[in-house]
Order: structure tokens, then sequence, then C-alpha cells
């Protein structure tokens, strides 16, 4: 059965944060796109943004980075007003799902291209230290439609980084990549946020925001339905863990909240069967399914991520 909540009691903000949505409404003629969203992302932190197609969430993260003004509502970055006005947007730094590089530049090209932009005084050193930071200093003279996909998006990355913005707004970084290629952009994000920058995160890959994000934010129909630690949304919306116990090649689901202790109780069980002479009880097979990122986003939009 589908369940929605609305911003709850239980979802703590503190006053003091990066980027701050507060009751955010946007229309598109007729259809609602967020409907009083409030966003909250502290500093240093990795802040997940998860959201089924035609959330809002793509409206709320033009919002936030002052792409797309809110009907009603108040956007704040770093205490310093909307990312509407330039000298603010100054402060963000943002890596589109879509690739904004130039194929036929170079690597260093493209990014000196980007701090000159910005205006960034020393670009050159920057520039370096960006290639170095992303692991493409040994193809900093290479042009950028030789690269494979993970390396344009370690590109994309560093080019969101060139102006030494406080808040990073990254859309699908991990878009199309190998997997060796998504793992070394996530260890990249964490070290980022470990050096003091602060991630606004979306993916489709419910692992990833599970793996890197210290909270996470879940939004349908215009709606944050809940804000937490990925821990925080397991114990409020996860439901029980599932014990499945096979015997004599017939299978029993169990729901608990306590697997490690079902699974002991299952081989006592058999234990005493075996000790009575009963044959054909014994536990040939078990598997435990543990509340997960995946089970919250079901419990609270009633759809899965890619739908």
């Amino acid at each position: 059965m589908m369940r929605r909540n609305t911003q709850s009691s239980c979802v703590h903000y503190p006053s003091q944060s990066v980027l701050s949505l507060r009751d955010i409404h946007r229309r598109f003629g007729h259809t609602i796109a967020v409907d009083g969203l409030t966003l909250e992302v502290r500093a240093g932190e990795v802040f997940g943004l998860l959201g089924p197609n035609g959330a809002g969430k793509s409206t709320t993260i033009a919002i936030a980075t002052g792409l797309l003004a809110p009907d009603a509502g108040a956007v704040d970055l770093l205490g310093l007003g909307s990312p509407a006005n330039p000298k603010v947007r100054m402060h963000l730094g943002l890596a589109p799902q879509e690739i904004t590089l130039y194929a036929e530049l170079t690597a260093r090209e493209n990014l000196r291209f980007f701090a000159d932009l910005y205006g960034v005084s020393n670009a050159r050193a920057r520039v370096d230290d960006l290639l170095a930071l992303v692991e493409l200093d040994a193809r900093a003279t290479d042009r950028v439609a030789t690269f494979s996909g993970g390396m344009k998006r370690r590109l994309n990355l560093a080019a969101a980084l060139v102006h030494d913005p406080k808040l990073v707004l990254l859309d699908e970084p991990t878009a199309g990549v190998d997997p060796q290629s998504r793992n070394r952009i996530l260890e990249l994000v964490r070290r980022l946020a470990s050096e003091g920058k602060t991630i606004l995160y979306t993916t489709h890959y419910m692992e990833e925001a599970a793996k890197i994000c210290d909270r996470v934010g879940i939004v349908d129909h215009g709606r944050m339905l809940d804000v937490g630690t990925v821990a925080d949304l397991i114990a409020r919306h996860g439901g029980q863990s599932a014990v499945t116990v096979e015997r004599d090649g017939a299978e029993e689901r169990i729901l608990t909240a306590d697997p490690v202790a079902e699974v002991a109780r299952q081989f006592a069980r058999a234990n005493s069967d075996r000790e009575r002479g009963e044959v054909g009880r014994e536990v040939t097979g078990l598997r435990i399914e543990r509340p997960d990122l995946e089970t919250v986003f079901l419990s609270l939009t009633g759809r899965s991520l890619r739908e």
C-alpha cells in the first residue's frame, strides 16, 4: 500500500546551513511541480536528493541554483541571499548531468576557459591542481573528444570546482560510466566533503546514495517526504527484516525485527527435531533480507526510483 508523509516534526533542521529552501512553490501552467518544499543542506555534508521521474526534483535543482525563480518561498545560499544573484551564485558550482565540455579542446584548455570565465586569478596553478585531483594530469593536453565517459565525468566535476565554490551540486555524476570510474568518482566526492566542500548529490543509483550520503531527502509530487540519515530513514520506514528458511524443498518466510535471533531459533528448532528423530526438517537453505534505502523509497513513494 502506498504511504506518503508530508514534512513532519521528526525532521530537524539546524539554524545554520549552506543552502536553504523554504516553502518553495512552482507551477508550470496547471501543473504543480514543487508544492511547499523545504530543504536544508548543512556545511560539509553530502546531501542526497532522491525522487522518481516527475517528482519535482529537476525543478527543485533549477531553483536551488538560481536558474529558475520560485512562485513563492525563499532560497538562500550561505546567508547571502538567492543564488539568482550572480554574486551569490559565484559560491556555487554545478556539474550537470549533461556534459558541459568542449570536445575539441584539451582537458587543460577546457578548465582554463572556465577559470577565465570566473576570473580565477591563479588560473594556471588552479587548473593543474584540479587535473591532478581528478587524475587527468597525464591527459591534460589530449582533446576531450578522445576521453572515455568516466574521464569526461571527472573533468565535468573539475569544471564545477574551478572557482573553489562552497557548495557543489552534482546531478547524476556517475551516469553512463563503468563500475571502476563510478568508484573513483564516489571516492572523489567523499574526499571533497572531507576537505570542507558541501555537496548536493542527485542519483538514480540507490546504493550510491546509501554509500556516500550523510543525509538523504526523498521528494515526490513536489514535496519533501522525509529527510534523515539512511539508518534513520530505514528505522522509520523500512519495516521488518525477512528470514527465509528452506526445509525439505519448501520455503518459509518469517518477518522479524531481530533476524539474527530468528536464525538462531530456526537452527535450535532443527536440532530439536533431529534429537527427536524427525527427518526432513533440517535447514537446507537460509536467506536474510534486511530493509534498505530502496525499501524506504518504495514505502514513501509507492514506486521505484527509476519509474
